[in-house]
């Protein structure tokens, strides 16, 4: 059995360039995959790996400034879910694209998974996903406001042109890890704005802990690695990926005489060259013969995409 961590801390790295080779080198010395991303303003990404091995990568980024309460979020899956170890560094680890945003100086108020229901049934509360788009399709809240954002840096945007519907109102946000919600308290506090909540854990941590008979989630919770979606308890979801344009897909996309495995889904299907198509059957077909030989083929993970 492999276990997933999902992790992040804000942070201020004087010098992230500087903790990234090190790093690295642990990982690879303990045969733990999947993406960190290093920025000056701390650490995101999910790892993958045994039990000690990922004690060993979590212990040694508690050592790095303002990281000593890092918390990582675990799950477990039979297969190891990455096929490589990167630590990239970023400008930010996730990308909203204002300057001067410092959840560490001023975020919201955290809400732990066992307060989250009374806080967003409250007739008082809007409750914002600042997920992207293809990620709320397939679950969120019930009753929570769906952005349609493409990209976690249109957020702001949306934000600001709605502000004045949410004058007076109790703002709670969420997101998969928490990350994400957790800088867009600090941008809405920015803009003035105080009654700001955020789910403490993100939806994995909610959806861990709080019972499907007594949840508020309806859906499943997309994942950036090969699981690509779970449910409650963390159990594996019902969701594919397509590996053309990366779109998670549900058990009807899968049985649609426009979904072709590896090579398309009906999102996609009509906007892909014969010569893009061919590659993807190749790919497709490399996958197939190293999985028949029992091996990872580096080119199929969604792991390549950046963390939540």
């Amino acid at each position: 059995m492999v276990v997933i961590a999902a992790l992040y801390r804000f942070a201020r790295f004087a010098d992230p360039e500087a903790i990234r080779a090190p790093l690295l080198a642990l990982c690879t010395q303990h045969g733990v995959r999947g993406t960190l991303l290093l920025a000056r303003e701390g650490v995101n990404g999910t790892i993958a790996g045994s039990q000690a091995a990922i004690d060993a990568v979590l212990a040694q980024l508690r050592t790095l400034p303002d990281c000593a309460a890092l918390e990582a979020k675990f799950s477990t899956a039979p297969a190891m879910p990455f096929h490589r170890m990167k630590v990239r560094l970023k400008r930010e680890i996730v990308t909203m694209g204002v300057p001067d945003i410092d959840p560490l100086a001023s975020a919201g108020t955290y809400v732990a998974p066992a307060d989250w229901n009374a806080l967003i049934a409250d007739p008082d509360t809007v409750t914002i996903d600042t997920r992207n788009d293809y990620e709320v399709r397939i679950g969120s809240f019930e009753g929570a406001i769906d952005p349609k954002t493409k990209a976690f840096s249109d957020f702001p945007a949306w934000f600001d042109a709605h502000r004045a519907e949410f004058t007076g109102k109790k703002i709670a946000m969420f997101c998969t890890g928490g990350i994400r919600c957790e800088k867009a308290t600090a941008y809405v506090k920015a803009q003035g704005l105080d009654n700001v909540y955020h789910l403490q854990g993100g939806i994995l941590k909610y959806i861990e802990d709080v019972p499907a008979q007594g949840s508020r989630w309806r859906g499943e919770c997309f994942v950036f690695d090969e699981r690509v979606a779970v449910g409650h308890g963390l159990a594996p979801g019902t969701h594919a990926l397509c590996r053309a344009c990366r779109l998670p897909l549900t058990p009807a996309d899968q049985a649609s005489p426009l979904f072709e495995a590896g090579i398309s889904c009906p999102a996609c299907h009509g906007s892909r060259s014969a010569q893009q198509r061919a590659g993807y059957a190749e790919r497709h077909r490399q996958v197939m013969l190293a999985q028949g030989r029992g091996e990872a083929h580096i080119g199929a993970a969604p792991g390549d995409d950046a963390p939540p």
